[in-house]
Parts: structure tokens; C-alpha cells; sequence
């Protein structure tokens, strides 16, 4: 298998994909931040969720190469999270998928 590149993060989801979310947090990036996209939601300022049909592992890598922070975290939700005070739009984003 092929490793999917770092854009890889911000690629749209297709119709009949199997997503899964995943909360990921950078802190204290040293390049580019994450990409913004339709499969990307800014919960706070270093805080994301991520849909996507990778593995955790490639998205892991794949926000590694991007974004090369000091540190790094990636985890897989196992349905919705429940937040409260995030940034605007992101609950919606939420619903949105799924």
C-alpha cells in the first residue's frame, strides 16, 4: 500500500467512503498548519476534528510531515464527541457528516 501524501488530510470524501473521526491536537507547529478543508473542523486554536477514511496511523503521519510540531496527537472517536465552547461552525460540521 501506497502512503498517502500529506494533502491526503484535506481530501474530500466521497459518497460511499467509510469515515471515521478523529480528534487531533498540534501543539507548537514548526511548519504550516492544518489544512483547511471540508473534512477538517477547528474545534480551538491547535484543536481539530478530522474525517477521513485513513487509518490512524497514516493520518498520525501525515499531520507529522505537514505540519512538524513539537507535539502531537491523534486519536480515534468513537462516534460523536460531546464539546462545549468551541470554535463557531463546528457542531454543525459535526451533524453535517454524519
Amino acid at each position: 500500500m501506497e502512503p498517502k501524501s500529506p494533502d491526503a488530510v484535506t481530501a474530500p470524501m466521497s459518497a460511499g467512503d467509510t469515515s471515521k473521526i478523529y480528534v487531533v491536537w498540534v501543539g507548537e507547529p514548526t511548519q504550516s498548519s492544518m489544512p483547511e478543508g471540508p473534512d477538517v473542523a477547528v474545534l480551538a486554536d491547535g484543536l481539530f476534528l478530522v474525517r477521513t477514511d485513513q487509518t490512524q496511523s497514516q493520518l498520525y503521519h501525515a499531520v507529522k510531515r505537514r505540519v512538524a510540531p513539537k507535539r502531537l496527537l491523534v486519536a480515534r472517536a468513537d462516534g460523536h464527541p460531546k464539546f462545549k465552547g468551541m470554535e463557531a461552525g463546528a457542531l454543525k460540521w459535526l451533524r453535517a457528516g454524519g
